[in-house]
């Protein structure tokens, strides 16, 4: 009876798996395409796949590679809903062969963008998509457009000579980050899904001559648009008004019709309004300690979102002038402290890319300078906002906070912890209290509290005793205070050590660490009493490990 049972058991089972495959095969196959891109701008003539220069042309069509063996690792339901696709639908073969590459869907017109870009102030020529793939762009009910894009599906003609692959560090680093920023309110690009492919992928992480086999990997990455800054500037730099005009033209009618027709004054409101965009994803980097790593005027988008998760990192340690990025640690350009100016300096490239199409320099300046003062007013009321005020005043503020980014500074200061435990400092807090009695509930946003001697401590507590200041003057009550601060100030990030412990794990088979941090980090400002170990500080062990503190663009 019992094996009789057992089998019952096991025909229902199989069965409810070839009831879910069938629906998700239907799912999939009701997403709805329209092309826009493909259809309405220049494409290169040629049709093989094979590294070269691609002239007057905004993209070329090709394949996805096909893999050996693909396997979701993980899907973003939120995501999956965005193109009407249900979280059931993520789990059949036919969706891991989908967002592989394995498999196009009917409607589907895969392409690689053509975009040059500056890296780290030099410029490069033609870049473009060099191992992501555009499969379409999906209308979901809501008449919403979605471009779906695979990262590390192989060789494109903008690969030169790479690979077009990616690894399963590097993807378990996007995937996870895209959302971990769309959750705490940070413009972003969506990652959909995760997928292993059951390749090895030769990668020489250090560029130290000493290569390995890595386990290959593909994430679905999501946007309204890819459109980068250096979509204009390689059009620009060959001359080619024409097909620059044309793309201009169409981002208007796609992504920016409140705008009106194209024409001179509206191209000018345009890039206004990228100046604007650019302003308010670079204020909420600084709010949550996100450092991009990499700021080329190729991972710009024009939207404003957060784009290409390369070597990234978290801000842990409070450090200004840190990077993650190896390949910039001698010159440091893209440190956390200079993304806002660095970022000013990739719009100045943007303009100097559609000059052309305007003839005058005066109006582009003045946009240029409305940056400036947007990302200043933008950064001094989040800092506002990250203390608890109700409002900026210039007249004491500006000393208040730049002394407290000398004292985090003064000693190695967890910057998440230190504002969600600043909380515990109020207006009814006792200025008159010793020194080492006002420190005491940031205690645990020290990495080595015993670097907390009596001059440390002074300027510390001289500061905390300016701030309990400034509560007694400010209208919000202390319930308010508490409720905004933990609104804008995370208790939970991506932490780069956190990552790695996931990627440690992926590498054995054991995906559950991903999954795990996917669902924290849908909550970043809650506290969650059961993964409070998931809060902590950056342990010793991966102070200087590979992954932990910095990384390269083959990371």
């Amino acid at each position: 009876m019992r094996q009789r049972a057992q089998l019952h058991r096991n025909r229902y089972k199989q069965l409810r798996i070839d009831m879910n495959t069938q629906q998700t095969s239907q799912g999939l196959e009701r997403l709805v395409f329209d092309n826009k891109f493909t259809r309405e701008l220049p494409a290169d003539p040629e049709q093989k796949n094979f590294r070269r220069q691609v002239e007057q042309a905004c993209f070329s069509r090709v394949r996805p590679a096909v893999v050996r063996h693909p396997e979701k690792i993980a899907c973003a339901r939120e995501v999956a809903e965005l193109i009407d696709l249900p979280e059931f639908e993520c789990e059949s073969q036919r969706f891991a062969d989908v967002f592989s590459g394995n498999a196009l869907l009917d409607g589907m017109d895969p392409y690689a963008m053509c975009y040059g870009g500056h890296q780290f102030g030099n410029w490069a020529g033609q870049l473009g998509d060099g191992r992501a793939i555009n499969l379409g762009e999906v209308i979901n009910k809501k008449g919403d457009r979605w471009i779906l894009q695979l990262k590390g599906a192989g060789p494109t003609p903008y690969s030169r000579d790479a690979d077009g692959l990616a690894v399963l560090r590097s993807s378990v680093r996007e995937f996870l980050c895209s959302e971990a920023m769309f959750h705490l309110g940070v413009p972003t690009t969506r990652a959909l899904s995760l997928v292993s492919t059951g390749e090895q992928v030769m990668r020489d992480m250090f560029y130290d001559g000493n290569p390995t086999l890595e386990p290959g990997a593909v994430v679905c990455r999501v946007a309204p648009s890819f459109l980068r800054f250096g979509n204009f500037e390689i059009l620009s730099s060959r001359g080619d008004s024409d097909t620059l005009r044309a793309l201009l033209d169409y981002t208007l009618r796609t992504d920016f019709p409140h705008l009106g027709n194209p024409s001179q004054e509206v191209y000018l409101q345009w890039f206004e309004e990228v100046c604007s965009n650019t302003a308010e994803m670079v204020v909420h980097w600084q709010r949550v300690g996100f450092v991009h790593g990499v700021m080329n005027t190729d991972n710009m988008s024009v939207l404003g979102l957060t784009i290409d998760y390369g070597p990234y990192g978290w801000l842990e340690d409070y450090d200004s002038d840190w990077t993650p990025n190896t390949t910039d640690a001698s010159g440091r350009r893209y440190r956390f402290g200079s993304q806002g100016q660095v970022a000013q300096w990739n719009l100045f490239m943007l303009a100097q890319a559609i000059y052309p199409l305007i003839d005058e320099p005066e109006p582009l300046q003045k946009a240029l300078d409305s940056f400036a003062r947007q990302y200043t007013s933008g950064w001094n009321t989040m800092m506002a906002n990250k203390l608890g005020l109700s409002e900026y005043r210039p007249a004491g503020d500006d000393e208040l906070i730049a002394e407290l980014l000398n004292v985090l500074a003064l000693l190695e200061t967890d910057m998440t912890i230190f504002y969600r435990r600043l909380t515990k400092i109020s207006s009814a807090t006792s200025p008159d209290a010793s020194d080492s009695e006002l420190i005491v509930p940031l205690q645990d946003a020290y990495y080595d509290p015993a670097q907390l001697d009596i001059e440390v401590s002074k300027k510390i507590a001289g500061w905390l005793r300016k701030y309990i200041h400034r509560l007694r003057t400010d209208a919000m009550d202390n319930t308010q205070r508490v409720q905004q601060m933990n609104s804008v100030n995370p208790k939970y990030v991506l932490r780069n050590y956190l990552a790695q412990l996931a990627i440690d794990k992926a590498h054995e088979g054991d995906y559950s660490m991903i999954n795990e941090l996917l669902e924290l980090l849908r909550n970043p400002y809650a506290e969650q009493p059961a993964n409070e170990r998931l809060a902590e500080k950056r342990p010793d062990w991966a102070r200087d490990r590979a992954g932990c503190s910095m990384l390269s663009c083959s990371s």
